[in-house]
């Protein structure tokens, strides 16, 4: 029988190494190609399938393919004792189409194509393992999406105005037009739907019920950076009033996540929440202007978040699929190999020097500090970073020191060798793909010149998060866990302000009590009195009327003649 992930994964890192070098050959001579084929007229409206390569697309896909070819040869022993893997790496394909499609589309239908097979996948993986937590967080990704995909359907009907949906060959043009304006501010909605943007945030560390190798493709890569990268390809039809209320929601988010993950015990949320942080920070410095730098994060996220979540599975496989980080502790000295490769991640998502992270993340401080934005944008955004670093060293510090806080007879080793390769696979990149990229993308020296103080801001912040970090998540008799001094304040900091509750409960409650009020008042209530139990009863009365006269003919017969003799003798 062949194996189907060795194929698959085969065939995407083949694919991704010559993506990969057309990407360098397109930067290299700056060529842009399209190529389209025309499906049908409609009301002179050409409905065609257009596909744009340039080194921005190639070079996205080479490093969506990389990832899920590694996340597909990490499956193989992941899902071993699953019996429906073929099924479950066939939509892992079916999803990284998805998002190829959605990458190589110039085109508003065929983006739709890809967008919408991103959230009917996704929704299939969540609810992967069959059960009602699975099924909550899988409607509410599904619907959330929807939100997203309705705005991108308005934006396709508005888009008619100008005769083709080929939106690359107008957008500049066309930025003042009102009609642009509104298919831009649909695209932001849609955006946020999928990136995951206060208010749609709750859908993300919801959607952790998938699979951890799912996790790992969906929040580092694909689904949650498809709205990143929709804006990076609109960006220059947005104008400074969009801009300035997509950096207000972006900065919130950042603050936001970063604050719920110093408070969140399940390991895979609080990586969630991370990923939800970067992708604040990437909105943010999309709407400061700087395009290219979020594309550049986008890049570099992916790389360590995909490893990060794929160490977390590794933990939770060794660990009896528990979650929970207070059973975990002193892990390096049974896993040290997975404890380095996750070491190695936080580091480069905290921003340490020389590490993939660090090129993108410290480049976007240094630009954002050097342009004007106001103080309440510098200040959220250095916190955010400082909280970035203080919830990764309190993971640190919970998985690593200490003492093992799991039952005693437990069998934790690095004995996945598959697992492990697929993670080795990752960690080169994660070291040096920073560097690269900043070499490849930027075509002169970029030199950045700010104060002292400004300079090392980054740093400050990266210490200071760590000391916080370390001080928040101290876990023993003698010493006090500031993270559950007020519980609640840690309820609502850890519960993302209220969303979870406000997107379940908060949009189901109205409709709900709108109903029961219909149901009594007007279903059991008016209607009822006016109309079938109204008309029940004036049967009824005339039946029963009816049923006396049929029932008594002969005696109203011979009362009537009575009647009549009566009435001729008088």
């Amino acid at each position: 029988m062949i194996n189907i992930c060795l194929c698959y994964f085969s065939l995407f890192l083949l694919l991704s190494l010559t993506l990969f070098l057309i990407s360098i050959w397109l930067l290299a001579l700056d060529l842009t190609c399209f190529i389209e084929y025309e499906v049908l007229m409609l009301n002179s409206s050409p409905v065609s399938m257009t596909i744009l390569i340039d080194w921005m697309s190639t070079l996205f896909m080479s490093f969506v393919l990389f990832i899920s070819s590694m996340v597909i040869f990490y499956s193989d022993e992941y899902m071993s004792g699953d019996l429906n893997i073929n099924r479950f790496i066939l939509l892992v394909v079916l999803f990284v189409l998805s998002m190829m499609l959605l990458i190589i589309s110039p085109n508003l239908i065929s983006i739709l194509l890809g967008w919408d097979g991103l959230g009917l996948v996704s929704y299939c993986l969540v609810i992967y393992y069959q059960n009602i937590k699975s099924f909550n967080a899988g409607m509410i990704t599904a619907l959330t999406n929807r939100i997203g995909d309705v705005a991108l359907l308005m934006a396709i009907a508005w888009m008619l105005n100008y005769g083709s949906w080929n939106y690359v060959f107008f957008l500049e043009e066309m930025k003042e037009d009102k009609y642009m304006m509104l298919i831009s501010m649909l695209v932001i909605l849609a955006a946020m739907t999928k990136s995951a943007q206060i208010p749609f945030s709750s859908w993300l560390p919801a959607a952790m019920a998938a699979p951890t190798p799912v996790s790992s493709l969906v929040h580092s890569s694909t689904l949650v950076t498809a709205g990143v990268y929709l804006l990076i390809r609109f960006n220059y039809s947005l104008n400074d009033n969009m801009m300035m209320a997509l950096l207000f929601i972006s900065s919130m988010t950042m603050f936001m996540s970063g604050l719920g993950a110093n408070f969140e015990f399940d390991l895979k949320k609080i990586i969630a929440l991370s990923t939800l942080s970067q992708l604040g920070l990437m909105m943010m410095i999309l709407s400061l202007g700087g395009y290219k730098l979020a594309f550049f994060h986008l890049l570099t996220h992916a790389l360590f978040k995909a490893l990060l979540f794929m160490c977390a599975g590794n933990v939770i496989h060794s660990m009896a699929n528990c979650q929970d980080i207070r059973f975990m502790g002193s892990l390096t000295y049974s896993m040290p190999l997975t404890c380095s490769f996750m070491n190695i991640c936080n580091l480069a998502l905290c921003g340490i020097p020389f590490l993939s992270g660090f090129y993108s993340k410290d480049l976007i401080a240094e630009v954002m500090s050097m342009g004007y934005v106001g103080v309440y944008i510098y200040m959220i955004f250095y916190i955010s970073i400082g909280l970035t670093v203080s919830y990764s060293f309190r993971l640190v510090y919970y998985l690593f020191v200490g003492d093992l806080n799991f039952v005693s007879l437990v069998y934790l080793s690095d004995s996945g060798k598959v697992m492990l390769k697929g993670m080795g696979g990752l960690i080169f990149l994660v070291v040096i793909m920073g560097s690269a990229l900043s070499w490849l993308m930027f075509d002169s020296l970029y030199v950045i010149v700010l104060p002292k103080m400004m300079k090392l801001m980054t740093l400050l912040m990266v210490m200071f998060g760590a000391l916080v970090g370390a001080l928040m998540s101290k876990f023993s008799l003698s010493s006090r866990n500031l993270s559950l001094e007020n519980i609640a304040v840690s309820y609502y900091l850890g519960g993302m302000w209220n969303m979870p509750v406000l997107s379940t409960f908060g949009v189901n409650y109205m409709p709900v009590m709108l109903g029961n009020l219909y149901l009594n008042t007007l279903d059991q209530g008016w209607i009822e009195f006016y109309g079938s139990q109204n008309i029940y009863k004036h049967m009824t009365k005339t039946s029963i009327i009816m049923q006396f006269i049929l029932s008594n003919n002969i005696k109203l017969f011979f009362m009537l003649m009575l009647m009549l003799f009566i009435f001729i003798l008088v």
